[in-house]
């Protein structure tokens, strides 16, 4: 009889050569089942009962915020239908069992227009008042990495793994693999990206043919999230912006942006690479705030003096 570890290392190989996930997939199923074996009361998958899961599903909740827990629990439960599918147990014991639990609604934080502005102002002075040839490329590069993550919505993770296939400035569009190696095609509608993207690949096309990435640094290696993330810390400073800004913020701000200017929501869905509606509908809560400050601030109603 196989134990609960060789199960699991089994699924993972699975994952991984049939399903065909990606990295960071993989390393949280391998963190959240690896959590789970040790905590199991038994070693026989054969016994691990629907009261065993909710015991460790409650202890969950105690150590992590409910998103965390959600994961964990799809985790889980991916990994038992796989059992039952291969019919390592006859029925997966989350059968008929009902996890409810309210999880807190986290508005997605936005980049004010004005800061995009602002700190998109400070690359490009930058690149053009740069005192070496080095620091004019890395800054034309940086233009490009911005202008990207705000004109398409698109992951950072996605952002870094663009081929120079991927790009192409002719027809003005990106082919983006996202979660799940699912496809999806951007246009990109402003000239000034296209221009400045043109500009980029001309400039660095050298690096990005050794690397095979389109995103790349100038000893030829690929672009890394890490790298964006202080690449990004570092012209905030330089813009005297007080806000802590991600790569993550700019996606938020493409999709809220969208909405707020009437766009449907199921284009915005499919432009974000969202497989379910519902994700993208957290966006419409944003633009709930918005509609309230406009309603508050700019509504006529609060400058009538009515006298009684």
């Amino acid at each position: 009889m196989k134990n609960v570890k060789t199960h699991i290392s089994e699924y993972l190989s699975y994952c991984q050569s049939q399903k065909r996930l990606d990295k960071k997939t993989l390393k949280a199923y391998r963190t959240d089942l690896g959590q789970m074996e040790c905590q199991l009361p038994t070693d026989d998958i054969l016994s691990v009962t629907p009261t065993i899961l909710e015991l460790y599903i409650a202890d969950l909740h105690k150590k992590y915020a409910p998103r965390t827990v959600r994961r964990k629990i799809a985790s889980i439960k991916a990994f038992f239908r796989f059992l039952e599918q291969k019919e390592r147990i006859d029925r997966s014991p989350f059968h008929k069992m009902e996890i409810k639990f309210r999880e807190p609604v986290i508005l997605p934080k936005t980049i004010s227009l004005r800061t995009i502005e602002t700190f998109l102002s400070t690359i490009y002075h930058q690149y053009k008042n740069a005192q070496t040839e080095y620091q004019r490329k890395n800054a034309l590069r940086d233009a490009a990495v911005i202008e990207t993550l705000f004109a398409t919505g698109i992951r950072i993770s996605e952002l870094c793994s663009l081929r120079p296939k991927d790009v192409d400035l002719q027809d003005n569009c990106i082919l983006i693999y996202g979660k799940g190696s699912k496809e999806r095609k951007l246009q990109i509608g402003n000239e000034d990206v296209t221009c400045i993207l043109q500009k980029y690949k001309n400039s660095f096309l050298t690096e990005m043919q050794a690397c095979n990435h389109f995103f790349a640094n100038q000893n030829q290696t690929p672009l890394s999230d890490q790298s964006v993330r202080r690449m990004i810390n570092r012209y905030t400073s330089l813009a005297s912006i007080e806000l802590h800004i991600t790569p993550h913020m700019f996606r938020h701000t493409f999709a809220t942006s969208l909405l707020e200017a009437d766009v449907d929501i199921r284009y915005i869905q499919k432009m974000l690479g969202h497989s379910s509606i519902h994700v993208t509908e957290i966006y419409t809560h944003v633009a709930m705030a918005k509609q309230r400050d406009i309603l508050r601030t700019k509504h006529p109603r609060k400058d009538l003096r009515i006298e009684g």
